[in-house]
């Protein structure tokens, strides 16, 4: 095919991004749309660039230098990206291109004034806007001028800003090109910029208008401060009028001037009322043809608008789907699972198809409609008060939510609501029969499956499947396990509440619940101790271990001088755990076991900062002392009025807390390990889809729902293109931060905490482990990462059961994500360990290494000096 080095825009659809770039295409579509204005103008293609690229050849050796710098290496991109801009506005452009463009030039007015925009064919994406990433100039005159600034467009794909965005996003430098929109210029009486949904709350139906006069550069550089209109249903609903002293208007002769507004304009609106709802209604247009909301750059022109540019707003969180048109409220799953993190397709539809509830994806995320129990008095406070014990900021967004009173109807009463959770455990006997006959039986249910499951394959796997998933929702929801888990935690509420009522003790259960029997995510923490005792005695091995790198590191231990009994160590530990990880609810992330290098490091810290039989004494000291305190509290009750009774019934309640309360955390075990069972099988499948080239690679199993995955399994044909575009989807979800409270509308709530006596600077959170402790802030995100000193306090976004080998050698908890009786918090009252949950951006707040202090009773978290 002959390269086109310039297209009209009248040309271009959304189509061909890899010709025109995004801004090109866009540009192209919104000229077809009818009572749209875009001005005129043409596209100088990839081709040329491509072009242009191939007379640089120095360029390659830069690039493959720029592919091995991390996002965080600023001095390298500034460096490099320096480099490449001044390599390639160093290429002369090719004659080809120059006479295209001149032709083209002659045609459309060589006098007129054109504004010149680059336009990347990694940009204004439905997941990837690069928005400002890349260069614009205006008031270009004449086919010299725009030539040179078709050149400056083209180098500034590598300016600093957009390699570091490119590099963030996961885009490959190589695979990006870059088009220049070459376009005729206005001049406006006002210009700006139109959200069609609003950008902060991400509400759909609250479109947002930005204007200023003259040009909009002067708002999109924050020269000048916008007025600010919000629309909704037709109407201006709020408008905030700025003093706009400077404008930027064009010159004669080319460029832009910054000039001084008229004092008597400079506080009148840009834009009359009529005009921003008439605007608006031009954005509903745009949105409805490009099918999501738009972020969009308009003039106004002798009383018309014309729109220069539209691009997707991609930092909006996206919204379930329910199939109708009622107004809902969903609540985070992953705020409850303390996962948070995007989870590829089969992830989200394994838990869809096995959680107890209904649940809806967004964003990579999962959520549950509360609409129902939120609207019926009968289920509206009970609701509430159980989410304000575990997640306080998400029952303060939903009282704000409720406040208002716009949004969920209040149904009448006697309408049933949300069922309440468990069934009674205040009749449930304090025996720990109980539990032990609950975990035989999920170990029983394990073992039948792993029996069952061995001779499935094809579709006959995914029919038996289905089948196991119904036994998993059984154990789930068995009503015994459901009356254990609340016995236990009501047990807690109760003597929290009771004991700080009587005697002014408060979180008095953190000590009376340490060392509680049959916890499987603590004694999963205090069984890697016990490797380390292992491996400790060998220092060969203990060498060995600080440069593994391999996951086939295992079948090499036996060569050492006590290889042997380290393997053993680990391999017993891995029979017993190693179905688990981090973000273990998506079934898709690598386990333990698929990669055991994961221990590697909390292994080598156990054995630097800890004496051998450190697991047995920790866990008799936490008996002590729950035992010390518990002999406190009944006699500073049998003191009180009413003391014997009071005694009783709070022993009652010890002897109930120390039966259930361990058992809290073994359903999850049993999910998880049932979940590495289903993994194990669909892998299997999809290696054998593989080996027969139905799909390309296995993992690519994991970009497909049970449900489509199931169909290739059945016909052996697969669509290249979904799972490309799951994959392009995936990525975008990573970036972004999924609300706590979301509605039907898009808008996302965030609550806040409500409290006094914090002091002056400090970080609020739930407080959910008491005691206060003093010392180094370790920054973890990645527990494969965890490098940890005596004394060292964790501050991570969330931990869910996997992280608890990390808890033995920390003295505090700080997380962004977590509740009074989530995973994380139990642990750290079973370990003693001081804790604050629910820190919102606690990992950006606190650097790596700062000395802290946290209040785990008063739930606030100090920096010090």
């Amino acid at each position: 095919m002959t390269e086109r080095y310039v297209l009209d825009l009248q040309e271009l659809d959304e189509t061909q991004v890899a010709v025109a770039g995004g801004k090109g295409a866009h540009l192209g579509e919104l000229s077809r749309i009818d009572g749209i204005r875009v001005p005129g103008g043409f596209c100088v293609t990839t081709d040329a660039f491509r072009l242009v690229v191939a007379d640089a050849p120095s360029l390659g050796d830069q690039l493959d230098r720029l592919a091995r710098v991390g996002p965080d290496e600023r001095d390298e991109i500034r460096t490099l990206s320096a480099r490449l801009r001044q390599t390639l506005e160093g290429v002369a452009i090719p004659d080809g291109v120059a006479a295209a463009v001149t032709g083209v030039l002659v045609r459309l007015g060589e006098r007129a004034a054109y504004a010149v925009r680059s336009s990347a064919t990694a940009e204004d994406l439905p997941t990837a806007s690069f928005a400002g990433q890349q260069d614009t100039y205006l008031n270009v005159v004449g086919p010299a001028a725009i030539l040179q600034h078709i050149s400056r467009c083209w180098a500034s794909l590598f300016t600093e800003r957009a390699v570091t965005y490119r590099i963030r996003n996961g885009f490959d430098h190589r695979k990006v090109h870059m088009a220049v929109v070459v376009q005729r210029m206005v001049f406006p009486q006002a210009s700006g910029i139109l959200f069609t949904a609003d950008p902060v709350t991400g509400n759909r139906k609250v479109a947002t208008v930005d204007a200023g006069f003259g040009l909009g550069e002067a708002l999109v550089s924050g020269l000048v401060n916008p007025d600010v209109f919000e629309v909704r249903d037709g109407e201006v609903v709020s408008r905030t009028v700025a003093a706009k002293q400077l404008a930027i208007t064009a010159l004669p002769a080319g460029g832009t001037q910054v000039l001084p507004v008229d004092p008597q304009r400079q506080e009148q609106p840009a834009l009359t009322d009529e005009q921003v709802v008439r605007l608006v209604r031009l954005g509903r247009r745009i949105e409805a043809h490009f099918g999501r909301p738009q972020d969009i750059e308009w003039c106004l022109v002798d009383g018309d608008f014309q729109i220069v540019q539209s691009r997707s707003i991609t930092t909006l969180f996206p919204i379930p789907e329910v199939g109708d048109q009622e107004n809902h409220v969903f609540l985070s799953v992953g705020h409850q699972q303390m996962m948070t993190d995007a989870m590829k397709p089969l992830g989200l539809s394994m838990w869809q198809l096995t959680a107890a509830a209904p649940m809806h994806a967004a964003g990579g995320r999962l959520f549950v409609d509360a609409t129902r129990g939120l609207a019926a008095p009968a289920s509206r406070a009970g609701l509430l008060s159980v989410i304000g014990r575990s997640d306080p900021l998400t029952t303060d967004a939903l009282e704000t939510l409720l406040d208002r009173g716009d949004f969920i109807p209040t149904l009448p009463e006697g309408t049933p609501g949300r069922p309440p959770v468990g069934g009674a455990p205040a009749t449930i006997e304090t025996d720990p029969a109980i539990v032990t006959e609950l975990i035989a039986r999920s170990e029983a249910s394990v073992a039948d499956l792993r029996r069952d499951i061995r001779t499935r394959t094809g579709p006959a796997l995914f029919d038996f499947l289905l089948e196991a998933f119904q036994e998993h929702k059984r154990i789930l929801s068995d009503p015994l396990s459901m009356q254990a888990i609340m016995a236990g935690m009501e047990a807690t509420w109760w003597l929290n509440d009771k004991l700080q009522e009587w005697l002014g003790e408060t979180n008095a259960a953190d000590t009376l619940t340490l060392s509680a029997p049959n916890n499987i995510t603590s004694e999963m923490g205090l069984a890697l101790l016990d490797v380390a005792d292992a491996i400790r005695p060998h220092p060969e091995v203990v060498a060995f271990l600080r440069g593994v790198e391999d996951e086939g590191f295992l079948d090499e231990l036996p060569k050492l001088a006590g290889g042997t009994e380290a393997r053993e160590a680990i391999a017993a530990y891995l029979d017993r755990y190693g179905m688990r990880c981090v973000g273990e609810i998506d079934i898709t992330r690598p386990r333990w076991s698929e990669r055991p290098t994961t221990l590697v490091p909390l292994i080598l810290d156990n054995i630097k900062l800890f004496e051998p039989g450190a697991a047995e004494r920790r866990f008799a000291q936490g008996r002590q002392e729950a035992q010390h305190k518990q002999e406190e509290l009944l006699e500073r009750l049998r003191a009180l009025p009413d003391g014997e009774q009071k005694a009783d019934e709070t022993e009652r309640m010890i002897d109930r807390v120390r039966t259930f309360i361990g058992y809290r955390e073994y359903p999850k075990y049993n999910i998880i390990s049932r979940y590495f069972v289903y993994k194990q099988a669909l892998l299997e499948e999809a290696e054998r889809l593989a080996r027969a080239n139905v799909l390309a690679d296995p993992e690519d199993a994991f970009y497909l729902t049970f449900q489509e995955l199931h169909e290739v399994a059945r016909t052996n044909q697969v669509d290249a293109d979904l799972i490309r575009q799951r994959k392009d989807e995936f990525r975008s979800y990573q970036a972004l931060t999924p609300p706590r409270v979301l509605t039907s509308d898009g808008e996302v709530l965030t609550g806040a905490y409500r409290r006094d006596g914090v002091p002056d600077g400090a970080l609020v959170g739930l407080p959910v482990s008491a005691g206060t402790v003093e010392g180094r802030a370790r920054v973890i995100l990645d527990i494969a990462q965890a490098d940890l000193e005596a004394g060292d306090i964790l501050v991570t976004a969330h931990t869910d059961p996997s992280w608890s080998p990390l808890f033995v050698a920390i003295t505090g908890l700080v997380t962004e994500v977590g509740g009074l009786m989530t995973h994380g918090a139990v642990i750290a009252r079973e370990y003693g360990l001081p804790a604050v949950v629910g820190v919102m951006d606690a990992t950006r707040l606190i650097r790596d290494g700062q000395r802290i202090r946290v209040h785990g009773a008063e739930g606030y978290v100090e920096i010090l000096p």
